[in-house]
This record gives C-alpha cells, sequence and structure tokens, in this order.
C-alpha cells in the first residue's frame, strides 16, 4: 500500500509518495575532504525524469546542477570546502511533470571538512607485512591526549569515497579490525576524528600507513 506523507512548505503543500524509488548519495572524489578543496555531490535514481533537489541538515542547499549532468544523474558542485559545509546531506527528487510529489529522501551522506582538530596518530597491531588470508589486521587510531570531547572515529584508504569503517571510542582510541585480508586490502590507510554532531568539526587526517600483501 503506497503511502503519501503531506508537507507544508511556503506557499505550497508537498507531498511525499513512497512509491517513488529512494534516490542515493555519493561524494567525488571523497566525502571527507579538505578545507578550499572541491566535492561534488552525486544524485542518483532509476529515472530520467527528476529533478533532484539536495539537502543539508534537512534544509536546501543552494547549489545549481552540473551541465555536465546526465538523466537519472545529477552532480552539485560544492567548491572551496569550508567547516561550513560540513553535515549530513540528502538528496529527494520530483518529477518534472507533478513537481509537488517529491520521493522519499535518500540515506544521509556526511561530508566531513577536514583540519580543525590536531591530526591522530594510525598504527597496526602487527609488526611487519600482512599475508593474504591471515584473519584479522588491527589498526588502531588514537587521538592526541589533550583533546577532549564527544567524537567518532574514521577509517579511510586512499582511492575510497567514503570511510571504510566509522566506531567510537573506547578512551581515546579506537581498533579498526579489517577482517580475512586479502590483496584488494593493500593500499594506503588513513584515520580522523570528528564531533558526533553539531557543527561536525574533523581533525587532519593522520599520516598515511602503508598495508602491503
Amino acid at each position: 500500500m503506497t503511502k503519501k506523507l503531506w508537507l507544508c512548505v511556503g506557499q505550497g503543500d508537498i507531498r511525499r509518495d513512497d512509491s517513488l524509488p529512494r534516490p542515493s548519495i555519493s561524494a567525488w572524489p571523497s566525502s571527507v575532504a579538505p578545507a578550499n578543496s572541491k566535492v561534488a555531490l552525486r544524485c542518483s535514481a532509476p529515472t530520467r525524469d527528476g529533478n533532484f533537489v539536495p539537502k543539508k541538515n534537512g534544509l536546501p542547499v543552494e547549489s545549481v546542477p552540473s551541465p555536465d549532468s546526465s538523466g537519472g544523474l545529477t552532480e552539485f558542485h560544492l567548491t572551496d570546502l569550508k567547516t561550513s559545509y560540513a553535515g549530513e546531506y540528502t538528496c529527494e527528487y520530483y518529477l518534472r511533470e507533478s513537481p509537488q510529489i517529491r520521493s522519499l529522501p535518500s540515506d544521509a551522506l556526511l561530508l566531513l571538512v577536514t583540519g580543525n582538530l590536531p591530526k591522530p596518530s594510525l598504527q597496526p597491531h602487527q609488526r611487519g607485512n600482512v599475508t593474504a588470508g591471515q584473519k584479522v589486521v588491527t589498526l588502531q587510531c588514537q587521538r592526541p591526549e589533550h583533546f577532549t570531547g564527544s567524537i567518532m572515529f574514521a577509517l579511510l584508504k586512499k582511492g575510497t569515497s567514503t570511510p571504510i569503517q566509522i566506531q567510537s571510542p573506547v578512551g581515546k582510541e579506537t581498533d579498526f579490525s579489517l577482517q580475512n585480508v586479502t590483496v584488494d586490502d593493500t593500499g594506503d590507510y588513513s584515520c580522523v576524528y570528528f564531533q558526533r554532531r553539531a557543527l561536525f568539526w574533523s581533525s587532519e587526517p593522520s599520516d598515511h600507513l602503508a598495508r602491503s600483501e
């Protein structure tokens, strides 16, 4: 059974129709980016007739779609990133012939702008190289001694667009576990810590840690 929720927005009524496929949102090249860099938010849905509306923390984002966008996929470019750009982003869309009917929003994408807090350290639990097939590899991320506050840790891998793991701390650190290591797990890793809410301030990334087969 299709559910429809009516919302009052401005002078018109917008209703949500959950029979429309939910969109998805991603960031390129990464959802964790340094200040003054640029990120493209990519909204997609299995329709060629939708107009996308990006939102940050539930409010519409003032951004013009990229002219390179194609049917079913729209890019919104965020340039000269600032701390204030950090937050939870979603996408929704409406069909051109029915602008007052909106899809449900996508799952939230957390955009972090790094550099506001001192960088953490990232150390391997094992010594030496890791062999393919080793059951568990543990990477420990540790915040600086003098920092206090409610935070989360994120493990990053060079070449991936989102953190590969996000975890709560135990004291001043957290252990990230890579299960059933294969060749695909080789690469350069780093970590950041960030505020759980509010401004979502994020640290500088740790120094890179190379993992080899």
